[in-house]
Parts: C-alpha cells; sequence; structure tokens
C-alpha cells in the first residue's frame, strides 16, 4: 500500500487518468474530489462489502434450496402412481 500525506487542494494522479483531489478536511474527515473516465466505475468500500455480503448469503439461499428441492424431488420418487 502507498501512503502519501497531502494538504488541502493538492491531488493525487493514477494512470494519467484519474486524479484524486482533497477538497475539504474537518475534523477527522477528508473530503475526495475524483475525477476519472465514466468507464471507471468508483465505489465506497462499505458498499463493496454489502454487495459481497448479500451476494454470499443469496448463493447460501440458493444451495439450501437446491437441498431442500432434491429432498422433495427424492421425498417424491418414493411414492408409486
Amino acid at each position: 500500500m502507498l501512503v502519501l500525506t497531502r494538504k488541502l487542494g493538492e491531488n493525487i494522479i493514477i494512470d494519467d487518468e484519474i486524479s484524486i483531489r482533497v477538497v475539504s478536511i474537518d475534523s477527522n474527515k477528508v473530503q475526495l474530489g475524483i475525477q476519472a473516465p465514466e468507464n471507471v466505475i468508483i465505489y465506497r468500500q462499505e458498499l463493496v462489502d454489502r454487495i459481497k455480503s448479500q451476494n454470499q448469503s443469496s448463493v447460501v439461499r440458493q444451495k439450501w434450496d437446491l437441498v431442500s428441492a432434491a429432498k422433495t424431488i427424492k421425498i417424491m420418487g418414493n411414492v408409486r402412481y
């Protein structure tokens, strides 16, 4: 991890296309302005974490549904018509 110190109004440039500027500093909060091409997707970390968590819980539910369906099919397979 690269750790940089920046003052109010200073920039960081990434790959000649992304510019990150310190817009304001207020006690323990720093506001950043990010300029990037439209095709660059930018998310806050907490949103990425929430999406990953929801995706994982969805997979668990799907696995449970498959197990439940398999049990139902097995039970139905034992029934003779």
